[in-house]
């Protein structure tokens, strides 16, 4: 009982740094309007674009901060190695995959989970179609659900 209570504390928490995550870029979105964006029709010019507009050292460090809090969580969540690897693979899946559905919710953005979107920033942009990150998601909350069952089992 007490796992399960651990669970959906987790499952919560994930959903609503994502929540947070996506509102943050829909500020970002009034920083930068959307022409400027909309410009951009090459990874150097979205390079620039985030030097340029002055958002890349803020962006870099709320990313690391996010990664930051995600490793914590973990820490607390599990009781040994494998319950913390399992839980920062659900918990980092959660948050990607809720994290574009808040932005479709709030903005209809992505179009399509073929959309090409800025994925980090650290220690440069990566990019790639939206459709990337889910799918890693979708296996990190499998394969840390299936971590947690083993150890589940192990102590009953």
């Amino acid at each position: 009982m007490r796992m399960k209570r651990k669970i959906f504390s987790l499952i919560f928490y994930s959903i609503s740094m994502a929540y947070l995550e996506a509102m943050v870029v829909i500020y970002l979105r009034k920083l930068v309007p959307e022409e400027i964006w909309a410009k951009v029709t090459s990874y150097k010019d979205l390079c620039n674009l985030i030097k340029e507009s002055g958002i890349m050292w803020s962006e870099q460090t709320r990313e690391f901060a996010t990664i930051v809090m995600l490793v914590c969580v973990s820490f607390i969540f599990g009781e040994n190695r494998k319950e913390k690897i399992a839980s920062f693979l659900i918990s980092f899946g959660l948050w990607d995959i809720f994290y574009y559905i808040f932005l479709y919710v709030w903005l209809k953005w992505p179009k399509n989970l073929f959309v090409w979107d800025v994925l980090f920033l650290i220690p440069s942009p990566w990019i790639s179609p939206v459709i990337i990150p889910v799918l890693i998601s979708f296996i990190m909350i499998s394969v840390g659900f299936y971590i947690l069952k083993g150890e589940i089992w192990k102590k009953n």
